[in-house]
């Protein structure tokens, strides 16, 4: 479909952009396509296939008439020119650098597929051609292939510790992309957690949030403890240390139950501190510790080990650490840019001798643009607030003097409180409740019952909550709306909340933090209130029907679509697709079809089924189809 046109409301700029433009010096360029087979098959997310296939083509010039081939890590090889055979067999001996293991034999098959032009793709920019899929794949892989550097990495220089033996780490991702006429890479910072490298002792004194290993001479304090230690060090690669000149690398299946002068080895003839004290003349410091278990029957003392640095953290973080990485990657714009020319220099595309021999150049601008402020929307809240318009300045406004659009009711709900009474008292949670009906009542909504019943969580998340669910009830006489949280502090505990709320029992939740409950800010109150309503089925605002009349003219749906990959488990972890519609004339009431995908695909397989699911609920709202 053609473009209509381009938009012309707003005050037209010029801004720098995370874009550098590539040019091609060879338009007319002839790139072959090769299959590449290499046995025997290992999984994907080791990234062998990668390293072998760089250590065969340094040591196999000559056999590769010279071509230095840019390869995909699985499947795909390209080239600048022919190689001098169509299909051949080759072995490879692989070590990896410091390792004690011995050589492991590799066949690589090399198969030429297909031919393809440079050309296509300026055909395809300039809207004069498809762009195939050998094209796509083919230049993406020229313009990300380094010797050791791919679509995303990190440094440790400029690494902060985010606290519990953990620390972000700087990053950048490059990532080619098609304009228009042009061909671009976009380049931008990033950032991620790593684990601290160093003394294994020393991670688990940071986990504890302890000030040394002194702190440790008593053993662990209890089971929870060893059970925290545990999951965030369970599989972590660590280094022996006991004997310098023959360090071995390991990883760490658990913890032992008991320290290192009770657990036995040897079919219980000797201890482990008692072993390293007769085999290594070497004294255990901490032998009250328990020892990890790094294969059967295979124990090390936990002073012996150092973890290896440059272990990717994939764990949720705790609410420090997430406060500390937001602080860490939140950053004005022209330090984000110096960061971006610091990638760009890292990456140093000028000497990058893949692209040289495809006649690929990346320029040292950042691409220039045109672009327009647009006119700041006009806010619509209730007609009877003091100011019943608003116009934003600078992206802030806030609830003064203002009262929600449609207010909802609420009258059957319970408070359950992740404290016990010593923590948070009852007068303490009641003097809350106070305020937040009055905030409630001054932004227009309708507290029904103010004495809810107060429950106590009794270490069973989804009992509990099914608890406060029965005692709203029965206190209200109808079926619960709402369980108001209140949480100690960010932690799993929401996300278990939200899993039985929404899954198990089917009713809203709203969490606080203790720490606010306890503050009474009314603008945290009325940031509550307002999530509130809109759980409960009420409006807090709305855009003016003169911004918005292409939906307001005649019925229309709106949508939106994401998918959400995680980060654990690569491809065998599912992915969550997303797609939700807008269900008024006001765009401001949604509805939401979810579904559970294969793990990192980024198309919505279930599509067409999610639309028509979204366009039946507008038709059972309205009874009448969307015209647009």
């Amino acid at each position: 479909m053609k473009r209509p046109g381009f938009g012309n409301k707003g005050v037209p700029i010029k801004i720098q952009t995370n874009f550098f433009e590539v040019t091609n010096k060879i338009p007319k360029m002839k790139i072959t396509h090769y299959d590449v087979t290499i046995f025997p098959e290992v999984p994907p997310r080791l990234n062998i296939n990668r390293k072998v296939f760089n250590h065969f083509s340094e040591e196999n010039q000559r056999v590769l008439g010279g071509v230095k081939p840019v390869f995909d890590g699985t499947k795909n090889m390209f080239t600048h020119k022919p190689l001098p055979f169509k299909d051949r067999k080759l072995e490879e001996d692989n070590m990896p650098m410091g390792s004690k293991r011995p050589f492991r034999r590799f066949t690589i098959r090399i198969r030429k597929t297909r031919d393809f032009f440079m050309e296509d793709l300026f055909r395809f920019l300039h809207a004069k051609g498809k762009m195939t899929w050998n094209c796509k794949m083919g230049n993406h892989e020229i313009f990300t292939n380094h010797p050791t550097i791919r679509n995303l990495f990190y440094t440790s220089q400029g690494a902060i510790p985010l606290f519990g033996g953990i620390e972000a780490w700087p990053g950048y991702y490059q990532l080619v992309r098609p304009t228009r006429g042009k061909m671009m890479i976009n380049i931008d910072s990033s950032a991620t957690t790593f684990y601290e490298g160093g003394p294994l002792i020393q991670m688990i004194v940071k986990i504890l949030g302890l000030r040394s290993p002194n702190d440790l001479r008593k053993g662990l304090s209890d089971s929870k403890d060893h059970q925290k230690i545990e999951k965030i060090i369970k599989n972590l690669r660590i280094s022996d240390n006991h004997i310098p000149e023959n360090r071995r690398n390991f990883k760490i299946e658990k913890l032992t139950r008991s320290s290192a002068s009770d657990t036995t080895i040897n079919r219980n003839k000797i201890d482990v501190e008692t072993y390293f004290q007769k085999e290594y003349n070497r004294r255990l410091l901490y032998p009250f510790l328990p020892c990890v278990v790094v294969g059967k029957n295979y124990y090390l003392p936990i002073e012996v080990c150092d973890v290896i640095p440059g272990q990717r953290y994939i764990q949720k973080l705790n609410e420090i650490q997430t406060a500390e990485m937001i602080k860490f990657t939140c950053q004005p714009p022209s330090t984000r840019a110096n960061k971006i020319q610091a990638g760009l220099n890292i990456l140093d595309y000028r000497n990058n001798e893949y692209l040289k021999q495809f006649g690929m150049a990346v320029s040292n601008n950042m691409t220039v643009v045109n672009a327009r402020i647009l006119p700041t929307p006009i806010i619509q809240y209730h007609q009877t607030s003091k100011e019943n318009r608003i116009e934003p300045k600078g992206g802030e406004w806030n609830l003064r003097d203002k009262r929600v659009a449609t207010g909802a009711t609420l009258g059957s709900w319970s408070v359950l409180a992740f404290l016990n009474e010593k923590e948070l008292p009852d007068n303490i949670i009641i003097a809350f409740l106070r305020k937040f009906f009055i905030t409630c009542q001054d932004t227009g909504m309708n507290i029904l019952n103010r004495f809810p019943p107060i429950c106590r969580e009794n270490g069973n998340t989804e009992e509990s909550l099914r608890k406060a669910w029965l005692r709203a009830g029965n206190n209200a006489k109808v079926k619960p709306q709402l369980i108001l949280c209140i949480l100690p502090h960010r932690s799993v505990l929401y996300g278990e909340i939200k899993r039985v709320s929404d899954t198990v029992i089917g009713v809203a939740t709203q969490c606080v933090l203790s720490k606010k409950a306890k503050t009474l800010k009314k603008q945290y109150l009325a940031n509550i209130c307002l999530k509130i309503n809109v759980k409960l089925g009420g409006e807090n605002s709305f855009l003016i029907p003169e911004h918005i009349q292409f939906v307001a003219d005649e019925p229309t749906i709106l949508m939106g679509a994401d998918i959400t990959n995680s980060s654990l488990g690569g491809y065998i972890s599912p992915s969550y697709a997303a797609l939700c519609g807008s269900m008024n004339a006001r765009a401001s009431h949604y509805v939401a079809s979810l579904r559970v995908q294969t793990g990192h695909t980024e198309i919505i397989k279930d599509l067409k089924d999610m639309v028509k699911e979204l366009l039946k609920t507008f038709y059972q709202t309205h009874r009448l189809k969307p015209k647009k």
